[in-house]
């Protein structure tokens, strides 16, 4: 793993030091790199001042990390708050910070703040003032503390959301009275894949090359199986820390790809819970020296791609007799997929071709444990006559606010022809 561990000089400078183990650098010792240097036919000049460098890029480090690791409520009632927010593309996240006269325990508390739309692709450069408003917070696993995440949402100046603010049209349906009364529950997979830095080629591939084919990686353990497992398991805690209902994790079929799993989240927090998760990850793997992807085929070829399948279930099917309820919705669903397909992310379309447990995008599919359909339902909830189901049409690009929003609004609120029930039924064989 130490290739994981240490891709870049300036991820182990950062992980290696451990000051309360260190032991001091004697005199004998720096005579012994000195004299090192010599035998090696450097000047004697020469070899002090690469010592000389080595010791100060030592204690630099030190340093840093000891401000860094500062206790601020041992000097301070102020806080450090980390306002977040989409950017332009619909799927970057840009983030910055700014000082709280105390600890909040609501994002009510905040103050609205504002940033540069014109330097994110979102606003004009004559007028390029854009409005964050704090919607969700969470705690900061990065600063510690009472230090928070914010995770905002962008307006104009005249209070209007921006194209790429979907939260607020997501937040107005969950806060429809039919779908508050069905209480909605997600999980979401969030799949994504680790680059190598400079090439832009998966975690543990050979550069220019390919490992061995599928099948040893899932779930696998080993140097020759497993690349980036501490950065999977630093972003499970870490989001433990902050307070997001992460469920687990686990190495995905391709090498180099992870997925973690966040739910059951109901309405609008499991959009909030998968962007802030989102964001964690980011800072994370940018600690690593590793590049983050959330293509949703990195790597054409007989390789899976990324997904974010998406589980569903409203009070109305977790009771009993639900399972006609998840029927009637799979019909729904399925008179609406075009709608659903436009939705689900960037370049599904090389993702969702009928191969690597996909269902083909343009054909609407469901069935019983079958990984290869559009939607698929456990075998316990078949059993059991109620239960969830599964959306497996989402990119691992997909924006979390509008899946989650629009399987409610087609589930709960809209309502098809007669006719068009009629003739779906019969087409996908369901007795509604």
């Amino acid at each position: 793993m130490a290739h994981i561990l240490a891709p870049s000089t300036q991820w182990q400078m950062r992980i290696t030091k451990n000051p309360a183990n260190a032991s001091p650098m004697t005199a004998k010792m720096w005579g012994s790199l000195l004299l090192k240097q010599n035998k090696k036919g450097s000047s004697k000049s020469s070899a002090k001042f690469r010592v000389f460098a080595l010791k100060s890029e030592n204690s630099t480090i030190n340093r840093l990390e000891s401000l860094l690791n500062l206790d601020l409520p041992q000097y301070t009632d102020k806080i450090i708050a980390e306002y977040i927010w989409i950017g332009g593309s619909g799927i970057d996240l840009r983030s910055k910070s700014r000082t709280i006269s105390k600890p909040v325990e609501h994002p009510s508390e905040l103050p609205k703040w504002n940033y540069d739309g014109s330097s994110t692709g979102q606003a004009p450069g004559e007028d390029s003032e854009v409005i964050i408003y704090p919607q969700a917070i969470f705690k900061d696993p990065f600063r510690g503390g009472n230090n928070i995440l914010v995770i905002c949402d962008a307006y104009t100046p005249a209070g209007e959301p921006i194209p790429t603010n979907k939260r607020h049209r997501a937040a107005e349906i969950f806060s429809n009275k039919k779908v508050v009364d069905e209480v909605p529950w997600y999980g979401i997979e969030q799949e994504y894949t680790l680059l190598q830095q400079n090439v832009k080629w998966p975690l543990g591939w050979p550069v220019g090359g390919y490992p061995g084919p599928q099948g040893p990686y899932y779930c696998g353990a080993g140097a020759d199986k497993s690349f980036g497992r501490d950065i999977s398991d630093a972003h499970y805690k870490a989001c433990l820390y902050a307070g997001i209902n992460i469920s687990g994790t686990n190495g995905e079929v391709m090498p180099g790809q992870w997925e973690y799993q966040v739910g059951p989240s109901v309405g609008i927090e499991a959009g909030d819970d998968i962007w802030c998760s989102r964001y964690i990850l980011e800072r994370i793997t940018e600690q690593a020296g590793v590049v983050l992807s959330l293509d949703p085929k990195p790597i054409e070829g007989d390789w899976n791609g990324a997904g974010c399948h998406t589980n569903y279930s409203t009070k109305s099917m977790r009771e009993d007799g639900g399972f006609e309820v998840i029927k009637k919705s799979i019909l729904n669903l399925s008179l609406r997929h075009k709608e659903h397909i436009s939705a689900y992310g960037e370049g599904n379309e090389r993702r969702l071709t009928g191969k690597h447990e996909t269902a083909d995008i343009n054909t609407f599919s469901w069935g019983v444990a079958n990984r290869g359909c559009s939607i698929r339902v456990g075998r316990e909830t078949e059993k059991q006559g109620k239960g969830y189901l599964e959306d497996r049409r989402p990119a691992s690009n997909m924006d979390p606010y509008v899946v989650t929003s629009l399987l409610a609004e087609t589930t709960i609120l809209w309502e098809p022809t007669l006719e068009a029930e009629a003739l779906a039924a019969q087409k996908l064989a369901l007795n509604v």
